[in-house]
């Protein structure tokens, strides 16, 4: 399998997702758009995984590749018609390529929140052995506030209401994080965008003890990842 990944930030990586690729021999190929890196021929790949970053769909004239990123997801879901997976950003940049439409929240989402399944998420692929009712990771201040055309929404809160997408049959968006891993709150918080929005939704005090309130929750959250990348693979053609 060759997995092609749209990362904009160094350290918000594939994260427990590396590990379940290398397990399985997949060949994983990282465009880094914060290093202007070129996007490579989409037809090479079999899986297209976009990740976050502390940018915003919008802010093109700050992130120029921004455009031409987005130019690629609308060929490789709309004309490739091929699989893809995306998280935070990359969730909301597969609603703003495809037609939808990303806003600010009106309060930063970041720790832990619960989402419940909606009814088509119950009955979709990737969902099929999950709890109707999740404790769920999240950092994020924009949300998916018009959904392409196609999308239905298979989890939310009352806090972002898209809180996971299908677009068709083959594209799925995440607002919240799955990857994360023992480095993760400590790699994120030196980011000042961040660290910021952590300390505007949680306080000073609860933003410091976020790595370990999160610490024995992570168990449980690379499981749920786990069963995403199983039920995510097993959804790809045969022949890929």
């Amino acid at each position: 399998m060759n997995i092609l990944v749209f990362q904009h930030l160094d350290v918000e990586h594939p994260g427990v997702f590396r590990d379940f690729w290398k397990k399985a021999g997949h060949d994983v190929h990282t465009v880094h758009f914060n290093r202007d890196d070129a996007i490579p021929p989409l037809q090479d790949f079999d899986l297209l995984v976009v990740l976050g970053g502390p940018m915003d769909v919008w802010e093109t004239e700050q992130n120029p590749w921004l455009v031409r990123e987005m130019s690629a997801i609308r060929t490789w879901v709309r004309d490739l018609g091929k699989p893809y997976f995306g998280i935070c950003l990359g969730h909301q940049l597969l609603a703003q390529a495809l037609g939808g439409h990303v806003g600010l929240m009106k309060e930063p989402e970041v720790g832990l929140a619960t989402i419940h399944l909606t009814e088509e998420g119950q009955h979709d692929p990737l969902f099929s052995k999950a709890p109707h009712e999740m404790e769920i990771f999240q950092w994020h201040g924009a949300e998916v506030q018009t959904l392409p055309e196609g999308a239905v929404i298979l989890a939310a809160n009352a806090a972002c209401p898209v809180q996971a997408m299908r677009v068709g049959p083959h594209a799925w968006g995440l607002q919240y994080h799955v990857e994360m891993t023992d480095t993760t709150v400590a790699e994120w918080s030196a980011i000042p965008e961040y660290k910021a929005s952590m300390e505007k939704a949680l306080g000073v005090e609860r933003a410091a003890g976020l790595e370990s309130t999160l610490a024995p929750l992570l168990p449980g959250f690379n499981a749920m990842a786990h069963s995403l990348n199983e039920s995510l693979f097993a959804r790809l053609p045969p022949n890929s």
